[in-house]
Formats: structure tokens, sequence, C-alpha cells
């Protein structure tokens, strides 16, 4: 099947899957609706007793898939960094020589993923995690840190899938998928927050920005834009629309010379949960 992938019109297809999953049926037909997210709910043992509302208050399955939580479902930690999203950590290292490590042998450029010409300069042998969001989990994203988000960069691109075989045999993988990256200044320095998509990531979505949407059929061009915006941590900051992956980008020195990225490979996160 991922082989196949390579024939298959990525993002056209998740454009329309997109739409397909967010479709709201009419008053007639939403027990369907309802029938299909219990189903959803079921097979992804989805813990449904965390949901803002119940099933029937959601009008599509999409809309169910980035639902929110209750409030304090996910208490904030006190520490200065907390994990951005509900996922599994699949990498994680410093960022020797601007290389970022995508799977074992393979590893792609800082350069090339930020498309920003400061950002080998900002984020020199600094640190990154990367994040897996898989259907089980939460699917909105939230800031890791408290500061000032000073810009975002829409970069277009494939939406491959992220599973192992793509990050195995598609080089520099989150440097070819359509991404979002948005910078937070803060008090020691800035942190990046990538947002990656992925095949049937129907959009790419922002909270503090609604005219920011990821994979439009009008997305081909990278634009960038500045703002001026206060962000605390654990406020929410995107979501994706349907599941993909976010790459969390620390300057040299914000985290202390103990952190070991090692010991987030391969664990499950939660968001607000303490990263250190």
């Amino acid at each position: 099947m991922s082989a196949i992938t390579r024939y298959i019109p990525k993002n056209h297809v998740s454009y329309f899957v997109g739409k397909l999953v967010h479709m709201r049926l009419p008053p007639p037909f939403r027990g369907l609706t309802q029938f299909i997210i219990a189903k959803f709910a079921k097979a992804y043992r989805i813990n449904l007793d965390e949901a803002e509302f119940s099933i029937d208050q959601y009008e599509s399955l999409g809309e169910f898939f980035i639902r929110r939580l209750k409030p304090g479902a996910r208490p904030l930690a006190s520490t200065w960094a907390v994990h951005p999203a509900d996922a599994v950590i699949t990498q994680a290292a410093n960022m020797a020589e601007g290389k970022l490590i995508q799977a074992k042998g393979r590893t792609y450029s800082l350069e090339n993923f930020t498309q920003d010409p400061h950002g080998a300069k900002k984020w020199h042998d600094g640190i990154f995690l990367t994040y897996y969001l898989c259907p089980t989990d939460y699917h909105r994203v939230h800031a890791p840190v408290t500061g000032i988000i000073k810009r975002i960069s829409h970069i277009p691109g494939k939406l491959w899938p992220v599973n192992s075989w793509s990050t195995t045999n598609i080089h520099e993988l989150f440097s070819v998928n359509e991404r979002v990256l948005v910078e937070i200044e803060t008090d020691r320095g800035p942190v990046g927050v990538m947002f990656v998509g992925a095949t049937n990531v129907g959009q790419i979505i922002l909270a503090f920005d609604p005219d920011v949407i990821g994979n439009q059929m009008d997305s081909a061009v990278k634009y960038d834009k500045t703002y001026n915006q206060p962000i605390q941590k654990g406020d929410e900051l995107g979501a994706f629309r349907m599941g993909s992956t976010v790459v969390m980008l620390y300057a040299k020195g914000q985290l202390p010379d103990s952190f070991s990225p090692d010991q987030w490979i391969n664990q499950a996160t939660r968001v607000n949960n303490s990263l250190v």
C-alpha cells in the first residue's frame, strides 16, 4: 500500500477526504452521523468521557475528530516547557550540524525544513522532538511555552503519509510535505512549532489566525505572516483536521543541560504534561 502511494494524487485525495469527513448530513440522517462517530470512537478506543460534548452534539466525523476536551482534562504543568500534543515521540535528539533525524540512517536539513534563512542560527545545536499523532489522539495542539507569536511560515508541499514506511523511504520527508511553522519568542529565545501535513490531513488550522488554512487547492505558494500575539503556555495553538506530526524546535540552552532527549523516544505524551 505504501509503495502504491507514489502514484496517488495525494494532495487532491486529501483535500476531498477532508471535505467528506466534515460534511454535515441533513437532519433526517443525523442518526447515521452519530452511528459513524460511535463506531470510530470504539474502533480507536477514544475516551468519550474526556470529550467536551456528547456524541449527539457533533454534526460530522470531522467535527468530532477535532473535538475539544473538557476543562481540566489536561492539567497544566508548572515547568517552563510542556508537551504540545497527545502523541508518541518518534524521534528526539540534538540538531547536530543542522540535521534532524527522520528515521534510522536518514536525516533531513533544518534549513530545508524551516525554509527560514535565519533558522540555522536560531536553532543551531538545539534540540528537536517529533510528535506523531494517530487517530486515537486528541488532535488539537497547544502552546508548549509562554511567549509572543512573532511569525508563521506556510510552506507548500506534498502530502505523503508520515508512517514508518514513508520516514524510512522518502528522502527528507518532513521537508517535502506541506507544513506551517509557528515561531514563539520567549524569555529564552525562539521556539519553533512545526505542523506537518500528511495524506488525508484535511487541513492544518491555527487558533489565532483563521485565515491560515493548510491543504487548499490554491495553497501552492509559500508565504510568511508577522504577529505580535501574546500566548500563554497551554493555550490552544492550532489543530489537524485528521492526524499528522508536530516537530518541536528548541534553541541551544533553552532546556536544562541535564535534559536527555533520548529518554522521550517511543514515549506517549499528553498535552500540558511537563517536558522538563
